[in-house]
């Protein structure tokens, strides 16, 4: 994930002149915060979109093993993998713009790329446990409940994310 003080190594001339402006370098130090935000829930939302590959090159492997019993516990799965994906794309970005009347502070903003840092290492557990899972030929229908308790661990850090942004964390 990227580091927000990367963006100020990338900056151009005219972003380096803007910066001697009172007030503009902290709403530029913002908007390279934001750009991270919206980075970091697009890496989300692509690695778990990856994953789903996994979920529908499973069925086939169920169906010939004759554990059709794990078929619907696969779509749950995948239901709820799609009801998270949803969410981290409609997300609310972690500040707000120059002229909007809401602001979120860099106190905040500084919470949730901590947060969004552990939010990466679940997801790609998460990623590689699904993507594991038509390779368990015999354990396929044992794996999914555990999956299902990540994806809702999942949801409750998502949920933890929007209280810090709205604050009521």
């Amino acid at each position: 994930m990227p580091e927000p003080k990367d963006h100020a190594e990338k900056r151009n001339l005219i972003e380096t002149v803007l910066r001697h402006i009172p007030g503009f370098r902290g709403y530029l130090e913002k908007e390279y915060r934001r750009d991270s935000d919206e980075l970091a829930r697009q890496w989300l939302a692509d690695r778990l979109e990856r994953s789903k590959r996994a979920i529908d090159d499973l069925t086939r492997p169920l169906a010939d093993a004759g554990q059709i019993d794990a078929l619907p516990q696969a779509d749950r799965l995948r239901g709820r993998l799609d009801k998270l994906l949803a969410r981290i794309r409609g997300a609310m970005q972690g500040y707000s713009g120059f002229f909007d009347l809401v602001r979120v502070g860099e106190d905040v903003l500084d919470r949730i790329y901590q947060h969004d840092v552990q939010l990466v290492r679940q997801v790609d557990a998460l990623g590689n446990a699904i993507e594991k899972l038509p390779s368990q030929h015999g354990g396929i229908a044992a794996a999914l409940p555990d999956l299902l308790e990540q994806i809702e661990a999942l949801e409750a850090e998502w949920d933890v994310r929007e209280d810090i942004l709205k604050g009521l964390e």
